[in-house]
């Protein structure tokens, strides 16, 4: 089954490490495999603080927190784009208000100075798919209008921009090690205050919300540990029914986690978030990122084969997470390929995704972002962390459609 959705990163030494994992409970909250985490993204990103949470959310929510961001502020953030942005917005007491995108599916410069207001305190850039956005535009607006920039790097670890890596050319900036990003431990993320900001004392603000937050439950850890090993049998399977099966019958039991939960959809903030980053999702993700180079090398390779193949721009520095193309039936396409054997990501199918967001709740209003409305019904994304021959039978498939 190909999937660039139901945990792609997912190999042998991954589920040979949640396995120990799992057998060393005492690890679970505490030890070294975070040291070594924070360790590798200090000398990645460079001079400035990095602190690390259960999810990107939670790194976004301690970043507004650390530059003060809260009641009768004003963050601007894109359409087309997860619940889980505009709601950590809400969550630290701001508005999120939301502008179109542009041809890369990110934040659209023009726009964006149009939604401009005394209230602004923040811009969050999205890089979609590992694209980078017009990071250098919205810069000059933040120095013009006079308020921080705050980059979303949940897609894009590994990408950069006139050779310089995202993540690093803001204010600050955080990263996801969701189950279907860039590197994965199931949850996870980690939140950076660049050196140049500012705004001095945000960087230790960072470091303290970090210290003061309580660990997941045993439970919560339970769940991500036992994702890998379950998605090992349920992917193998998935083309048969047995493997539906399980991964239903898993979830129902509350063993394995949806990405998303139910009371996000309405605005709502559940008691999981924000938490500090637990050791035993440290541990998964050091296998990670130990194969990190060889992920982004295969990611661009098979990006560049789609591009060529369907005739269009790869854009420079992109990593690529999923390869975005639009259509006239993403619907019959999908069901076309799941019975090929091929699963076709859908971010975003909707302009707050997922099914479900109650767009009033999460202050989005329908019309507002023409452009983001029209990708959402439009777009389907290829898998990119697959082999060569993979990617040919995804190409053949588009292509005979």
């Amino acid at each position: 089954m190909i999937s660039p959705s139901l945990s792609p990163n997912t190999g042998r030494t991954d589920v040979l490490k949640a396995l120990a994992v799992l057998l060393m409970p005492w690890t679970w909250k505490k030890g070294g495999a975070l040291l070594w985490v924070r360790q590798w993204f200090v000398d990645y990103l460079g001079v400035g603080e990095v602190a690390f949470f259960n999810s990107g959310r939670s790194a976004l929510m301690a970043i507004l927190e650390s530059f003060g961001i809260g009641a009768g502020d004003e963050v601007i953030v894109q359409a087309f784009t997860c619940v889980a942005v505009p709601n950590s917005v809400i969550w630290a007491g701001a508005k999120p208000v939301y502008v179109d995108i542009d041809e890369s599916y990110n934040t659209d410069p023009i726009d964006a100075e149009k939604k401009i207001t005394k209230k602004t305190k923040a811009l969050i850039v999205q890089n979609s798919f590992g694209i980078p956005a017009q990071i250098e535009k919205l810069l000059l607006l933040a120095k013009k209008y006079k308020f921080l920039v705050i980059e979303d790097c949940a897609h894009a670890l590994g990408a950069t921009y006139k050779g310089k890596k995202l993540g690093t050319l803001g204010d600050a900036s955080f990263f996801s090690f969701g189950r279907d990003k860039v590197v994965s431990s199931v949850w996870g993320g980690a939140g950076y205050i660049n050196a140049k900001c500012k705004m001095i004392n945000a960087k230790w603000k960072l470091k303290e919300i970090e210290k003061k937050l309580a660990y997941p439950s045993s439970f919560w850890i339970f769940q991500q540990l036992l994702h890998p090993i379950a998605f090992s049998l349920i992917l193998s399977l998935y083309d048969v029914w047995v493997g539906k099966v399980l991964l239903v019958v898993l979830q129902k039991l509350r063993l394995l986690s949806f990405p998303v939960y139910r009371q996000e959809k309405q605005g709502k903030q559940p008691q999981e978030f924000p938490k500090r980053y637990p050791n035993a999702l440290a541990a998964l993700l050091t296998v990670q990122l130990n194969k990190f180079d060889a992920l982004l090398k295969k990611r661009r390779n098979r990006a560049e084969q789609y591009a060529t193949a369907l005739k269009l721009r790869i854009i420079d520095g992109a990593g690529w997470l999923r390869f975005p193309i639009l259509v006239p039936d993403p619907g019959k396409i999908q069901l076309r390929a799941k019975q090929s054997g091929i699963l076709l990501g859908n971010w975003y199918h909707n302009t707050i995704d997922p099914t479900g967001v109650d767009y009033q709740a999460v202050g989005y209003e329908v019309g507002s972002c023409p452009k983001a409305e029209v990708a959402a019904h439009r777009v389907i994304n290829l898998p990119t962390n697959i082999s060569s021959e993979g990617a040919k039978r995804v190409l053949q498939l588009i292509i005979e459609l």
